[in-house]
C-alpha cells in the first residue's frame, strides 16, 4: 500500500475511486442513491452560484455520471428553474441508480440533442445527433454529465457529437466530476473534450484534473464531500503538493555554520552561456546553501567572477575553446569531496567535449546530483546509464529534454505526461521533475507529486536554472531527493508569484526577480500570509 507524505493531498484515480465507492456502499452501508443525491445536490448548488437565474440544460450519458445529472435536473426543476434534459441514449438504456433518478424526474421527459423527443420503440430510427441545433443548448448554464471518471480513450458517436455541441454553444459549463473526454486518471485527452467553466469533483480531485492536457479543460476546480465515511482504503500513488510542504524546508539555528548549511557545487558554463550557472548558484544561496562553488571553463572564470555575487566562489576548469573537457572531471570530483550536492548542466553547451565531461562526471560523482539542461542532453538516449549511480539523483527536464532522454517527440511527452515521467524515473532510478504549470515529480517506485502551478511569472528564460539551484540547496541541506524536489518546486512557484507581485505583473518577471523573491516567499509562508491561488491554468 502506498503511503503519501502528509504534505501531499491524495488524488485517487478511477480504479481507486471505484474501490472507495464500493467500500462505502458494501462495507459501510451507504446507499448508492444517497451518494448520487449528494453529488447532484452539490452540482446544482454550483449551478445556482454560477447563474442564479436563467434556463439550464443538463446533457446526460447513460451511466452514473448521467444519473448525477438527472439529480441536478430534478433539484433545479423543484426550485423553479427551467431545465431541459438532453440524453444521448435511449431512456430504456438507463439502469441501476441512474434509471431510478430518471423515473424520479418531474416535468418534461428527456429529449435528444436535436431537440426531438426520444421514441419509445428503440427499434425506430433516432435521428442523427450530428445535425444538432442550438435550441436545447440555448441556456444560461450547461451541465456536462456525459462521461465519468471511468472513461478512457476517445469519445465516439452521440457522445462525441454532444461534447462538440456543448463547446460550440459558447456558454458557461459545469462538468460533473470530470470534463467529459478527459481521462480522470492521467489527464490524457485523445479526442473531443468539454471545456468547463467549473468542474465539481466528488470526494477528491482526480490526477487528470491537475495534469495537462486534462487540467486545461477543468476551469475552476471545486471538490465536494458526498458523504463517503472517513477511513476509506487509501492506496494512492499521486498527490497534490499542499502548502504544508513548507514545513520540510531546513532552517538555520544558532549553532548553524556555512558547512552545516550545505555546500553546492555547480558544474557548467561555456562560451556565451555564463548566466545559467550563475543563476543556479545564486538561487542555491538564496535557498539556504551555506556556500556555493561554480566550476567553469578557465577562460570564462573572470567573466563569471566579475558578474556574479561576491559570495559565490569560482573554480577554473580545463577547457577546449570555452567548453568543459574530460580533464576537468577530476577537479570537480576533488571539490565534491566536501559533500553537499552537485548541479550539472546549466550553460554547459553541446560540444562533444562538454557531453563527455557531463557523462563522466555524472557517472563518477558520489554526491547528490541535480542534472539539468545540457547535462540532460548529454544523456539523450542513454538515460539508463544514470541508474548505476549510488548517490541520490534528480533530473529536471522540460518536455523537449525528456523527449530526447526517452527518444520521443516532445508532443508525445505532452500527450501523456504522467506515463512518461514515471517511465523516465524508473529507467534512470532517479527522481524526475517534469517541468510545467503542472510540474510532476516522480520517484522510481511510482509515487508522483503534482504542483498546483498558478505561477505564470515563471514562463521566462532562466527560471529552470533557478529551480535547479533551489533543489540542489535543499539536497545539500540534507533532504532526501523526492522531498527536496517537491519542496523546491513549491518554493520556486511561491517565489514566482511573489516576484510578479513585486514587479507588477507576471509578464514583467525575469529569472533574477525570482531569485530575489525566494527568501520573501519563504518568510511569507512562515507567517501564514496569503500564498496566492491554489490553481490556475497558467
Amino acid at each position: 500500500m502506498t503511503s503519501l507524505p502528509p504534505w501531499l493531498i491524495s488524488l485517487p484515480d478511477a480504479e481507486m475511486m471505484r474501490g472507495i465507492d464500493r467500500w462505502a456502499i458494501e462495507e459501510r452501508g451507504v446507499a448508492g442513491l444517497d451518494l448520487m443525491e449528494r453529488a447532484g445536490a452539490g452540482v446544482a448548488a454550483a449551478v445556482e452560484r454560477l447563474a442564479p437565474d436563467g434556463a439550464v440544460t443538463v446533457v446526460c450519458g447513460k451511466g452514473n455520471n448521467g444519473g448525477d445529472g438527472l439529480v441536478v435536473a430534478r433539484l433545479l426543476r423543484e426550485s423553479g428553474r427551467q431545465v431541459t434534459v438532453v440524453c444521448v441514449a435511449q431512456p430504456q438504456e438507463f439502469s441501476g441508480d441512474a434509471r431510478a433518478n430518471l423515473e424520479r424526474l418531474p416535468g418534461d421527459s428527456p429529449v435528444r440533442l436535436d431537440g426531438q423527443a426520444w421514441v419509445k420503440d428503440a427499434s425506430e430510427p433516432s435521428g442523427s445527433l450530428a445535425t444538432a441545433g442550438t435550441d436545447v443548448l440555448a441556456a444560461a448554464v450547461l451541465v456536462d454529465a456525459l462521461l465519468g471518471t471511468g472513461f478512457r480513450g476517445t469519445p465516439h458517436g452521440a457522445v462525441a457529437d454532444a461534447i462538440e455541441a456543448i463547446n460550440r454553444a459558447d456558454t458557461r459549463v459545469v462538468s460533473v466530476d470530470v470534463p467529459s473526454g478527459v481521462d480522470a486518471s492521467s489527464g490524457v485527452v485523445c479526442g473531443a473534450a468539454v471545456c468547463a467553466s467549473i468542474t465539481v469533483s466528488f470526494h477528491a480531485a482526480k490526477p487528470g484534473l491537475w495534469i495537462r492536457p486534462g487540467k486545461s479543460y477543468v476551469g475552476e476546480m471545486q471538490t465536494l464531500d458526498i458523504g463517503i465515511p472517513r477511513g476509506a482504503p487509501q492506496d494512492v500513488p499521486v498527490g497534490l503538493i499542499s502548502p504544508s510542504v513548507f514545513e520540510q524546508l531546513p532552517r538555520r539555528v544558532a549553532t548553524s555554520t556555512k558547512f552545516s548549511s550545505g555546500h553546492v557545487l555547480v558544474a557548467g558554463g561555456s562560451r556565451g552561456l555564463t548566466g545559467a550557472p550563475r543563476m543556479a548558484a545564486e538561487a542555491s544561496m538564496r535557498a539556504g546553501a551555506g556556500y556555493v562553488t561554480v566550476c567553469i571553463p578557465s577562460c570564462l572564470q573572470g567573466i563569471l567572477a566579475s558578474g556574479g555575487t561576491p559570495e559565490m566562489m569560482t573554480r577554473g576548469m580545463p577547457d577546449d575553446d570555452g567548453a568543459h573537457t574530460l580533464e576537468g572531471v577530476a577537479g570537480v570530483l576533488e571539490a565534491s569531496a566536501r559533500g553537499g550536492a552537485l548541479v550539472l548542466g546549466p550553460g554547459l553547451g553541446r560540444s562533444e567535449s562538454a557531453f563527455e565531461f557531463a557523462r563522466a562526471l555524472a557517472s563518477e560523482a558520489d554526491v547528490a546530483m541535480v542534472l539539468d539542461a545540457d547535462g540532460l542532453n548529454a544523456h539523450a538516449g542513454r538515460l539508463g546509464e544514470l541508474s548505476a549511480r549510488s548517490a541520490p539523483t534528480v533530473l529536471t527536464p522540460h518536455a523537449g529534454e525528456l523527449g530526447r532522454l526517452l527518444e520521443l517527440e516532445s508532443a508525445e511527452i505532452e500527450r501523456e505526461r504522467l506515463r512518461h515521467v514515471r517511465a523516465a524515473a524508473e529507467q534512470a532510478a532517479a527522481v524526475v521533475v517534469l517541468k510545467g504549470d503542472d510540474t510532476l515529480i516522480a520517484e522510481p517506485g511510482g509515487l508522483v507529486a503534482v504542483s498546483p502551478g498558478a505561477s505564470p511569472g515563471l514562463a521566462t528564460a532562466g527560471t529552470g536554472d533557478v529551480l535547479t539551484g533551489v533543489i540542489a540547496a535543499l539536497l545539500a541541506q540534507g533532504l532526501e531527493a523526492f522531498t527536496a524536489a517537491a519542496t523546491g518546486v513549491w518554493l520556486h512557484a511561491q517565489a514566482g508569484r511573489q516576484a510578479a507581485r513585486r514587479v507588477g505583473a507576471p509578464e514583467g518577471v525575469i529569472a533574477t526577480d525570482v531569485i530575489a523573491a525566494l527568501p520573501i516567499a519563504r518568510s511569507q509562508a512562515a507567517e501564514g500570509q496569503p500564498r496566492g491561488s491554489d490553481r490556475a491554468d497558467g
